[in-house]
């Protein structure tokens, strides 16, 4: 599905150049001279390659739909790790570099969605939040009564987020994966 240069907006896929890239953010710009573009930033779905790129209205891309499926993790082997398909149980290994630092998050068992391009999986999704453990956390400082006063504190996967001063070593937490940040006490 063709589509124009200004009609973009993160998270589209497109086909660019004879690849796949992925919009990770765009910027509309009207100069004062000249018609307007928008500039977009993109990255490379198969070599992870990043570029930027300026589009006129009058250019237009290609729109890629991808396929997605639902996957299971199963385990971690080295820098491989593999996901069972949940339709037909078939099993298929990945680099763990795929995921980028959302692969901190990965638990045993964990549904995740994987997009295909042309049965090629290309990016996997986690859960936008998952729950998690405090190992670690330091001391609450007598005095600090703003509210908006954060102390660190170290997850079970080894991720570090900022948590509310109540919350202590051995509470469990719901976690934004993707912005590494405390969202709320788990249940």
């Amino acid at each position: 599905m063709k589509i124009s240069g200004v009609d973009i907006r993160p998270g589209n896929i497109i086909e660019y150049e004879g690849g796949i890239w992925r919009a990770v953010k765009i910027q509309h710009t009207q100069p004062g001279k000249g018609g307007a573009y928008m500039q977009v930033e993109m990255k490379n779905l198969i070599d992870g390659r990043k570029t930027n790129v300026r589009f006129r209205s009058a250019e237009t891309v290609e729109r890629v739909r991808l396929d997605t499926k639902d996957f299971q993790f199963l385990f971690k082997d080295g820098d491989m790790l593999t996901f069972m398909d949940k339709d037909n149980y078939e099993q298929i290994s990945l680099p763990a570099d795929l995921l980028g630092e959302a692969g901190d998050f990965l638990q045993d068992g964990m549904d995740v969605v994987m997009e295909l391009y042309n049965e090629k999986p290309i990016s996997v999704q986690l859960p936008d939040q998952v729950e998690a453990t405090i190992v670690e956390a330091d001391a609450v400082v007598k005095g600090q009564t703003a509210s908006s006063s954060y102390k660190p504190a170290v997850l079970d996967n080894g991720v570090k987020v900022l948590v509310p001063p109540h919350i202590t070593s051995g509470t469990k937490i719901v976690v934004d994966v993707y912005e590494r940040t405390y969202v709320r006490r788990a249940d």
